[in-house]
């Protein structure tokens, strides 16, 4: 029957002896069962040994992990290692997962950047040290409102020939002189002196004008949306390290 060693970290005691209490109620010895609070007790445990990573986390991390392991022990967390068969390590990690462990993993990624940018920060201090800074431009797009054209209404009079019919009436005198076929029957005979004075008349074209309104002529603006795609390049610097070998012979002639 192969074993198997299951591993979990916690950051209090508490937690720790929950599990503890957890793994015995369920059946599992004391005596395969190792709590850790300090470096000696891990190497007991078997903690440094080779591969004991890649098996808990399926690939090499040893360097990141032993880091992690180092420093909680340090900040007081407590280790809880349980070795079982093969076939029951999938139960006892439920059992630990219920007393919320430290994910190893996450806390040697995040230990990682803190160191990486503590570096960053700290200065250089020796004359034979050099630091190249690499520097990476980045895109900002915005906008701004340009003048894009121009539109220019004018009302102005415009003058176009018309014509209209009308019936203009006229009225002119006319004397009609005509004999008299039988004085004999005129017998009144008028000596006075007599004017008789009749005036001419005609119509003529009267023009007025009057206005209404025809049309109406309406200036507004619309407003749109368009979605623009801005192509550019950005810079960046990159570092390519060559390591240049010093060839060593005999020369020959």
């Amino acid at each position: 029957m192969s074993y198997e060693k299951v591993v979990a970290v916690y950051d209090s005691e508490q937690n720790a002896s929950a599990a503890l209490t957890s793994l015995i109620s369920a059946g599992y010895r004391a005596s395969d069962i190792s709590v850790i609070r300090n470096e000696g007790e891990a190497e007991k445990a078997g903690l440094h040994e080779p591969g004991i990573w890649k098996r808990l986390f399926g690939r090499d991390l040893e360097h990141e992990e032993a880091t992690v392991l180092g420093r909680s022990f340090k900040e007081g967390y407590v280790i809880v290692v349980v070795r079982v068969a093969e076939s029951h390590a999938p139960s006892v990690m439920s059992l630990l997962d219920r007393h919320k462990p430290v994910d190893v993993l996450d806390r040697a990624k995040a230990m990682a950047e803190a160191t990486a940018a503590a570096e960053a920060r700290t200065p250089l201090k020796s004359e034979d040290q050099e630091m190249l800074r690499l520097a990476e431009e980045q895109i900002n797009v915005g906008k701004r409102l340009v003048e894009s054209g121009h539109t220019s209404v004018r009302r102005y009079v415009v003058q176009k020939p018309v014509d209209a019919n009308i019936t203009l009436h006229e009225e002119h005198v006319e004397v009609i002189r005509r004999a008299i076929s039988d004085p004999a029957h005129v017998t009144d005979t008028d000596w006075a002196d007599k004017t008789i004075e009749v005036t001419d008349t005609k119509e003529e074209a009267v023009v007025d004008k009057t206005a209404h309104i025809i049309e109406e002529v309406v200036i507004r603006k619309l407003g749109s949306d368009r979605t623009q795609t801005v192509h550019d390049t950005v810079r960046r610097q990159q570092v390519l390290v060559e390591r240049m070998p010093i060839l060593t012979g005999k020369k020959t002639v």
